[in-house]
């Protein structure tokens, strides 16, 4: 009897020893987002986007996406997709090129480089060209043009500047991040204007110049009253020739 009480115990502590264990090496639930993403954070993290960050900010576009990202990130929506220019690329442009915009167009430039919708490097593969983006105009919604090559990068061409991407910050849905080298000038704000047309010529009068044909004012009464008045002086000049001729 007392050896089988000792072989329990022994059990019951080996047991007690690895039971323990084995929970602690259990895997537990797959780990998940803690909150949305936000955009400001991965550009932050990403350190040479400081002038689209600001740009962002003076054009409360840093604000309205990471809303909008919130809104996708609860109720699982399509998410969005950012292509965000380095500070080199800023860089790169005219001098004047962003003062010479107005605020409704700088909100514009930076909606260029948004998409309403997630994209992975893949799924670029059978998107639809062109792509919307979030800005819009009087002609209806700013797009791009996206094609993948052989190596698995992509070319953005908004029909003003083309730049290659190959790098993302982030590709967690919602949120998308693609690092670009260039700014994305829309062609909406800088395509080439079209000529302004041409001042329409006045036509000819049919059968020319009536002022021309018809000379001065009044000349058409000028002429009888001129030859009544010769008439007038050939009568007065035989009557008195006839007076003359009588009297002598």
């Amino acid at each position: 009897m007392a050896r089988r009480i000792a072989v329990a115990a022994a059990a019951f502590l080996a047991l007690s020893a690895v039971v323990p264990a084995a929970l602690a090496q259990a895997p537990g639930p797959a780990a998940t987002p803690s909150g949305p993403p936000n955009v400001t954070a991965v550009l932050e993290k990403g350190g040479q986007y400081t002038m689209f960050m600001r740009l962002m900010k003076e054009t409360q576009q840093d604000t309205q996406l990471n809303s909008q990202l919130n809104s996708s990130f609860a109720s699982n929506g399509g998410g969005y997709t950012v292509f965000a220019p380095t500070d080199n690329a800023f860089n790169s442009l005219k001098p004047g090129t962003l003062n010479s915009l107005t605020q409704q167009q700088q909100v514009a430039l930076v909606q260029g480089h948004v998409l309403p919708q997630f994209y992975s490097m893949d799924s670029f593969q059978t998107a639809s060209n062109p792509v919307r983006t979030q800005a819009s105009g009087r002609d209806g919604p700013y797009t791009l043009n996206v094609t993948s090559t052989t190596n698995n990068q992509l070319n953005v061409s908004t029909g003003v500047v083309e730049v290659t991407v190959n790098n993302a910050l982030s590709a967690v849905k919602p949120l998308a991040v693609y690092s670009v080298d260039k700014v994305l000038l829309p062609l909406e704000l800088f395509g080439a204007k079209a000529p302004a047309a041409a001042p329409t010529a006045s036509k000819p009068k049919k059968g020319g110049s009536d002022d021309a044909a018809s000379g001065p004012a009044g000349s058409d009464d000028a002429a009888p009253t001129g030859a009544a008045s010769a008439r007038a002086v050939g009568w007065s000049v035989a009557g008195l020739a006839a007076l003359l001729g009588y009297l002598l």
